[in-house]
């Protein structure tokens, strides 16, 4: 289920007992604000507790999907290259989007400011990918598995079926231009703005496999939106 509640911010706050200074000595009127002001000291200092996530969808196997609408830059890169972009699996491209089907894991998000990272979790998209294509030489980039939290996204990479590195570090992701939380229609949940760039592990695949030194690191691929069914 998809649960949303206020973030709650845990402030301690000392007790102090007033005791009436004609109900004891001196000695022990003191002792007694000594006490009391060591309780709320301590009360004080002790760090507040982590506030309850905005939203949170603890399973994420109904769905929906990761899209990411591809920047010009990369895929006029491409055509430089002579590569030529396609799907593996349950991909699909179309109108200038590739999408990748959510397959499972889990998703926290906070209201920004008041934990970092704000998105936290693993979002799963097993069986597609992006495959590159010159000449004979096919690369496919599949199994890609996000984690908001390291701003990470990770798969497999196959070079003409067969497999050239298997859980490897593929994209990174910027959240800066992260938009909030947005609500979709039919029980969904919208992230969208993260910036996805080549990682510095992919570019050194892609340039050792074709030949070419011309794929950089930080290449802008396209910028994502995340959409999560909360049935």
């Amino acid at each position: 289920m998809f649960t949303v509640r206020k973030a709650l911010a845990a402030t301690a706050i000392g007790a102090l007992t007033i005791v009436p200074l004609a109900a004891c000595s001196s000695d022990e009127a003191s002792d007694t604000v000594d006490n009391a002001t060591s309780s709320a000291a301590s009360a004080m200092e002790t760090p507040a507790s982590e506030p309850e996530p905005a939203a949170e969808v603890p399973d994420l196997s109904n769905g929906v999907d990761t899209a990411v609408a591809l920047d010009p830059g990369f895929t006029g890169a491409l055509t430089t290259l002579g590569l030529t972009p396609g799907v593996v699996g349950t991909a699909t491209l179309a109108d200038g989007s590739i999408r990748f089907p959510i397959t499972g894991g889990d998703v926290k998000y906070w209201e920004p400011g008041t934990v970092d990272p704000y998105v936290q979790g693993e979002i799963m998209h097993d069986g597609s990918g992006l495959s590159l294509t010159a000449g004979e030489t096919v690369v496919e980039l599949i199994n890609f598995d996000i984690d908001p939290g390291t701003s990470l996204l990770t798969g497999d990479v196959m070079v003409n079926g067969e497999e050239a590195a298997a859980d490897a570090v593929l994209f990174d992701l910027d959240g800066r231009t992260l938009q909030p939380l947005a609500t979709g229609p039919d029980n969904t949940a919208i992230l969208q703005g993260t910036e996805v760039k080549i990682s510095e592990t992919a570019a050194g695949l892609l340039n050792s496999t074709f030949n070419t030194d011309a794929v950089t690191p930080g290449l802008l691929v396209g910028v994502a939106t995340i959409t999560v069914s909360t049935a």
